[in-house]
């Protein structure tokens, strides 16, 4: 099943375009904007990898964030069989198998103890 290394992360912000700001100002990480089918997103990108995201707290994203909802994404080349694998050993599908347009897909699984997981394939600093 290849690398599975983490490969994204997204920080709950209340604010992602101040959280940007703040992360950039703190740590020196570049960060910038994309408009995705959610909305603005913010990234960021430390010196090595992994980078990630500022997840808008509310109600108004792909699933409820709060603070304190740290999210991991973790590579794979099988986006399916990974879930079917955490799903056979007792985790839960959250998300299936879903397209982030010109990047790559996404899916989500939570863990027995009920922590939300991400898995993601793609290009760039995704493959």
């Amino acid at each position: 099943m290849g690398k599975h290394s983490i490969a994204h992360v997204e920080i709950p912000a209340s604010d992602p375009k101040e959280a940007a700001k703040f992360y950039t100002d703190l740590f020196g990480w570049e960060t910038g904007s994309a408009q995705t089918a959610a909305g603005e997103y913010w990234m960021f990108r430390p010196d090595a990898q992994p980078g990630g995201g500022f997840n808008p707290v509310g109600e108004s994203g792909m699933w409820p964030v709060k603070p304190g909802d740290v999210l991991v994404y973790v590579s794979t080349d099988d986006i399916d069989a990974t879930l079917a694998k955490a799903v056979s050993l007792g985790g839960k599908l959250v998300t299936t198998k879903t397209e982030i347009p010109g990047i790559g897909w996404w899916g989500m699984f939570s863990d027995p103890t009920g922590n939300k997981i991400g898995v993601i394939t793609g290009t760039g600093q995704f493959a």
